[in-house]
C-alpha cells in the first residue's frame, strides 16, 4: 500500500494526513475511508478498487468508513481536519437526504449506523 492524496485537500492537509497515516493508521487509509463512504452515500454498485478491497469486508458494511473518518477528524491538526470535515459533511448531508432513520437500530450506535 502506498500513500494516496485525498482529492480536494490542499497540499498541507494531505501532508498532515500522511503523517497521521504513518503514525496511527496505514498508508492510504484516509483516502480509502472517504472513497468507501462516498460509495455508501451515493449507492454506487461499482466494485471496490484493488487498493480498497483490503479495507472492505461484507460483515462490516461501509459504516466502518464513517467510523474511521470520525476518528481521523479528531486526530488531524485543526486546519487539515476542517478541510476534510467539509468533504465528509457534504457526504453526510447527501446520506441524510437519501435515507431515513431506522427505528429498530440500536440507539447507542452513531447516527450513520442507524440509517436505511
Amino acid at each position: 500500500m502506498r500513500y494516496r492524496d485525498v482529492p480536494g485537500l490542499s497540499g498541507a492537509a494531505n501532508a498532515a494526513v500522511r503523517v497521521l497515516e504513518r503514525e496511527r493508521f496505514s498508508p492510504g487509509a484516509v483516502s480509502v475511508a472517504l472513497s468507501v463512504w462516498s460509495v455508501r452515500v451515493h449507492g454506487s454498485r461499482r466494485r471496490w478498487k484493488p487498493w480498497e478491497a483490503e479495507f472492505t469486508c461484507l460483515c462490516c458494511g461501509e459504516g466502518w468508513a464513517r467510523d474511521k473518518l470520525a476518528d481521523i477528524l479528531l486526530l488531524l491538526p485543526p486546519r487539515a481536519a476542517t478541510e476534510l470535515r467539509g468533504r465528509v459533511e457534504r457526504l453526510d448531508s447527501a446520506l441524510l437526504d437519501r435515507t431515513h432513520h431506522d427505528p429498530t437500530a440500536d440507539p447507542d450506535l452513531p447516527w450513520w449506523h442507524r440509517r436505511c
